[in-house]
């Protein structure tokens, strides 16, 4: 049962009941030990921790709660459902994200709160930030709380912070936070075997520095509250004709051919991900060999490839689309004779592609099923909600056009929205994805047609239809997606092609539940002082692994001087900037403070953003000024009002060393250091005559 937001307000602290599974996976908690929690999605985790973090405050002196979240969301998700209604009466607590100002003096603001939520990269930055307003440490943490802590790997924020926690265990530096952590799967960590499984086990709950904890004796009260859906395959046969998707073959290898591709390029099928692979590894090549011409086709290529993808999960005009976006943007770029042929490929197929993705008797029968899908829900006079995921933001837009132009699903009664995540380029802002969610709880919209954002986290209301459509996803996705189907009598359906790679992914992903839960009881049962020893040893490897990673990391940044590397337009191969010139401010945006720089680039069209920033407001954006090139490079930003620096977007150069040329998907892998930018140091040298 939803309440409404001015009766959960109403609650006391005393209100806060927990199921008895719920009392059995906190016990140990409760009793000041390092936890990760393990429960399904919707089982109340985030309840549980609650729970946790009122004992803590009641029975820990000068106590600090701090929960960590991956997205700005679910910062104030869990202050205003959860933290706020059960503990705001007797406790100060703080949200803090990258829309909230506090983020810009962590440090101060959070120093007499009892309980701070933030985003996980806003602790980081407070940890690494040597500013007293900004600064926070470990030490000043007395109980941490980790959401989504399966994400704690590799080089996620999440591990990052727990890494700079294991170096102070291990040295003994100082005191620690309690640690607990919640998932609804740790997951298999690609093991294939329960060997493996249990040593990915082994490492999250190292890296964590915990133990993992599930209910065992209340494993029935939790499968009678938590109800798992009905999970159906509906399987379609495989197109008796695709005209569309072989037109586009036929294109392909007219390209193929046109650029006389090296004698060891052994391409795998067109339209799969082991092709978009090889063209991706074809761009580099053409890059590194200087050669305009193959970087082009192959950057091309995987256009073609992304569009027989769309055509193989969605409709022909939909893949057509596609391809027409992709090439209005080239119409006015052609720099040498590969862009007239590529663009006139195109030009002179477009016309029949067109006309053959019109017709329907070639129409991809995956979507006629997911129709017939969404009407046996939607249509059966139920009240219903539903989620259908699908890979891309633009796949999601492409249905929701569908389903909005689809006859019979209107008169179902379905109202839709797309639903994806927010920032990063994103079309949607936080806000908007808060008032999407708002109208799925308020029954305005019905059905969400979302990217992965959906699967974890998120407050979305229980389900009576999930869909996964088009998705070749790991167990932990597979699974907060079905724990997203809590209705009673709700369905769980797979919309693929019989025989084909989503179906077969599905089955693994069962395997791999089944392989998880088999580690996560293997690693429960171990005695805990052999299960101690055990986690010291992968901590130490892991730390050891970690410095000598660091070290050749810095290694390579050293190799060269950043005044012998230069950095070229990836489109058009000219030598634009200098990397002695670029600096970073706040570890985030990534300029160029040379004057000559703007010799290189014309303004485009003025960048809005959803927030305010403290030091820095968006100016127009930047493309290439070369041969009618016109690649967009980023957009220049105020500084202080005083200062329009470019902020540059590395995905859109190429990096030449004397070693050679390559390209870069992100600042932190370029081979060079980035200093700091300093306003001081940028006013002396570009307005000296303020300083005389």
């Amino acid at each position: 049962m939803l309440h409404s937001e001015a009766f959960i307000q109403e609650l006391d602290m005393e209100d806060l009941k927990l199921y008895k599974y719920q009392e059995e996976v906190v016990e140990r908690a409760l009793q000041g030990e390092n936890i990760i929690i393990w429960l399904p999605t919707g089982s109340g985790k985030t309840r549980a921790a609650v729970h946790v973090a009122q004992k803590h405050l009641e029975n820990t002196p000068n106590a600090k709660v701090v929960l960590l979240v991956n997205t700005v969301h679910l910062v104030n998700q869990h202050y205003a459902r959860e933290f706020e209604p059960h503990l705001g009466r007797k406790y100060a607590i703080l949200p803090v994200s990258g829309d909230t100002d506090e983020k810009d003096y962590f440090g101060i603001a959070t120093r007499d709160k009892h309980v701070v939520i933030c985003t996980a990269q806003i602790l980081y930055n407070a940890m690494i930030n040597q500013d007293d307003a900004k600064h926070a440490e470990l030490s000043d943490i007395t109980l941490l709380i980790i959401d989504e802590c399966h994400h704690t790997q590799k080089e996620t924020v999440y591990n990052k912070i727990m890494r700079r926690y294991v170096e102070k265990k291990l040295r003994r530096d100082g005191r620690l936070p309690q640690i607990l952590g919640l998932t609804a799967s740790p997951g298999a960590g690609g093991a294939r075997t329960l060997e493996k499984a249990v040593d990915h086990v082994l490492e999250i709950c190292a890296n964590l520095d915990s133990a993992i904890v599930s209910p065992v004796k209340q494993v029935t009260e939790l499968k009678q509250t938590v109800l798992r859906p009905q999970k159906i395959y509906d399987i379609v046969e495989k197109r008796a004709e695709d005209p569309f998707g072989d037109h586009l073959k036929r294109m392909m290898q007219h390209i193929h051919e046109f650029m006389d591709p090296p004698p060891d390029f052994r391409p795998r099928e067109f339209g799969t991900q082991e092709y978009e692979a090889d063209v991706v590894e074809l761009k580099k090549r053409g890059i590194s060999e200087k050669s305009r011409g193959l970087t082009q086709c192959a950057v091309h290529l995987r256009e073609y490839n992304d569009a027989l993808l769309i055509n193989d999960t969605l409709r022909m005009i939909d893949a057509y689309r596609s391809l027409e976006e992709f090439y209005k943007l080239k119409y006015e770029s052609a720099i040498d004779a590969t862009d007239d042929f590529l663009l006139g490929l195109f030009i002179e197929n477009r016309a029949e592609l067109k006309e053959v993705a019109l017709i329907s008797r070639f129409e991809n029968p995956k979507m006629a099923q997911l129709e017939s899908t969404l009407l046996k829900q939607f249509g059966s006079g139920v009240p219903s909600k539903g989620i259908v995921f699908s890979k891309t933001r633009k796949s999601t837009h492409y249905l929701q056009d569908w389903v909005q132009g689809n006859p019979a699903l209107q008169d179902a009664g379905v109202r839709s929205a797309v639903l994806t995540g927010a920032g990063n380029g994103s079309l949607m802002t936080q806000s908007q994805q808060k008032a999407t969610i708002e109208d799925f709880r308020r029954n305005r919209v019905n059905l969400l047609i979302s990217t992965s954002v959906a699967e974890e986290g998120l407050d979305i209301p229980e389900c009576n239809l999930v869909v996964r459509y088009g998705l070749l996803t790991n167990e932990i996705a597979q699974l907060q997606a079905i724990g997203r189907a809590r209705a009673k009598d709700s369905h769980y359906s797979v919309v693929a092609q019989q025989g084909g790679r989503e179906v077969h992914r599905e089955r693994i992903n069962e395997y791999l539940e089944g392989l998880t839960r088999e580690a996560v009881t293997e690693v429960q049962a171990m005695d805990r002082r052999e299960f101690r020893l055990k986690l010291a040893e992968v901590q130490r490897e892991a730390l050891i692994s970690s410095e000598l990673k660091d070290k050749l990391i810095a290694e390579k940044k050293s190799r060269n001087a950043a005044s012998n590397i230069r950095l070229l337009c990836q489109n058009c191969f000219t030598p634009v900037a200098n990397a002695n010139d670029i600096r970073v401010i706040d570890n985030t945006h990534h300029v160029n403070v040379s004057l000559k720089f703007k010799e290189h680039y014309k303004l485009g069209h003025l960048v809005t953003l959803p927030k305010k920033f403290e030091d820095w407001e968006p100016g127009c954006t930047i493309k290439c000024n070369h041969d009618n090139c016109n690649m967009d490079w980023g957009y220049e930003i105020n500084y202080k009002k005083k200062a329009l620096l470019p902020n540059l977007c590395i995905k859109k150069f190429v990096v030449e060393t004397p070693d050679g040329r390559r390209p870069v998907k992100k600042w932190k892998n370029v081979p060079f250091t980035v200093k700091d930018f300093s306003f001081e140091e940028y006013c002396q040298e570009h307005f000296s005559d303020l300083f005389d």
